[in-house]
């Protein structure tokens, strides 16, 4: 099982730091389509930067660590989480099929939204992986 983390990794990662990477190149052209949710963002979360083109590279600079982490195996479990923390406003926001007019547009946006759960569901699979090994759950359940 050992090889097929090894594997499995990078190539859940590569998504992950080649639109980070795209991001971080160029973070204007990402602000505009992700205004929706980093406004209500920021708005909760007072730490966090107002202005969309900062936002969308904290997001992308999280991407690319968190996937060089994650690729690497080092921080396997926090990294992944940390990847899928920012997939949910990155899909809600680039990938809101629901709004779309045109079919064709709407078709190639649900697609997205839809290989992005797919994403996500892999990186908490990622997270929950504890390498055969028991929980801390069930070795603190199972210590007495």
């Amino acid at each position: 099982m050992a090889i097929f983390r090894k594997l499995a990794r990078p190539l859940l990662a590569s998504a992950f730091l080649t639109g980070g990477l795209r991001t971080l190149r160029d973070p204007k052209s990402a602000a505009p389509v992700a205004e929706p949710v980093t406004g209500p963002l920021s708005a909760r979360i007072p730490a966090l930067p107002d202005d969309p083109a900062k936002l969308v590279r904290v997001n992308a600079a999280v991407q690319v660590g968190a996937g060089v982490l994650f690729a690497t195996g080092r921080f396997p479990r926090l990294s992944a989480l940390a990847l899928a923390a920012g997939l949910v406003p990155t899909t809600l926001a680039a990938h809101a099929y629901w709004t779309a007019e045109d079919p064709e547009e709407r078709e190639r946006l649900r697609i997205d939204f839809y290989k992005n759960l797919s994403l996500l569901g892999g990186l908490l699979i990622a997270a929950a992986d504890t390498h055969g090994k028991p929980s801390l759950a069930h070795r603190v359940k199972n210590a007495g």
